[in-house]
This record gives structure tokens, C-alpha cells and sequence, in this order.
């Protein structure tokens, strides 16, 4: 099963016109990814202070379906897929009660923190990624099912 993020959308979170402010959308996105990772263990604190490796954003984008209001109760999906031996994606499904609200990509690289050079991934990442996936294709397994029967 992808791994899921709930939060509800605050005031702050909105624009005058009472909705979510469009890069407050990735900003919750990103609040998703920090719970994953630190649902698989990795340690926050160390993970964005390493001062050897990074995990730069170098692409994304956001679709909005619907209007995202204060008080509205999202559900995060997340589905990180790796893409060489240096980058990754994570796709987000972001719903309010069984509704899709918006969808998002995040792309990162693996860079060396001090060169920003391209490097492969540490392993806590690639277990990271293996895991999220085995989880994703888990559940697209179930969902076929459930459609054919």
C-alpha cells in the first residue's frame, strides 16, 4: 500500500480567496515525504544536516482538480519511484474524502553535498525506494483484483 500522509488543511495553508496557496500544496507534499522517510526509519535531523549528501528537488509540478478549502481533511499518497542510480520521483495523489483534489511530482538527485556532483544513492535511500515500491505495486495488485471481481 502507497504510504499515506494525513493532515488537515489550516488557515494558513489558504490564499485571500480561501483556498490553498498553489506552492503550499508542494510544501505539504514535502511534509509527506519527511513522515515516509522518517516511517522507514531514517533519522530526520541526520538525513538534511548530512553534510555529504543531499537529495536536491530538480523538477516539480502540481495538478489541481479540485478547490482545496480550510478544515478540508487530506489523505497524501505517496509513490517514489527510482530512475537511475542517482534520481528519483515521487508521485503524490492528494484526496478529501475519496475525492481527488490534486496530483504532484516531486524529482530529486543524489548529489555529493560538497562537490554537487551526481552520486548513487546510500543504501538507506535504496531501501527507502525498494520498499515504498513493494508497497505500491502491493496495492495496485489489490485494486486490479478488486476491479475484475
Amino acid at each position: 500500500m502507497p504510504f499515506t500522509y494525513n493532515r488537515s488543511v489550516r488557515f494558513q495553508d489558504t490564499d485571500a480567496a480561501g483556498v490553498v496557496y498553489f506552492a503550499n500544496v508542494l510544501a505539504i507534499c514535502h511534509e509527506a515525504y519527511e513522515e515516509s522517510l522518517a516511517a522507514s526509519g531514517i533519522n530526520l535531523k541526520v538525513f538534511f544536516s548530512n553534510p555529504t549528501v543531499a537529495f536536491p528537488i530538480v523538477h516539480a509540478n502540481v495538478d489541481f482538480l479540485r478547490p482545496i478549502f480550510c478544515g478540508d481533511k487530506l489523505i497524501v499518497s505517496l509513490m517514489p519511484q527510482k530512475l537511475g542510480l542517482d534520481k528519483f520521483e515521487i508521485a503524490y495523489e492528494i484526496t478529501v474524502s475519496d475525492v481527488l483534489v490534486a496530483k504532484a511530482i516531486t524529482r530529486h538527485v543524489c548529489i555529493d553535498a560538497i562537490s554537487r556532483s551526481k552520486q548513487e544513492f546510500p543504501s538507506e535511500i535504496n531501501q527507502w525506494l525498494e520498499t515504498n515500491r513493494r508497497d505500491t505495486e502491493e496495492a495496485e495488485r489489490r485494486k486490479s483484483r478488486e476491479i475484475t471481481v
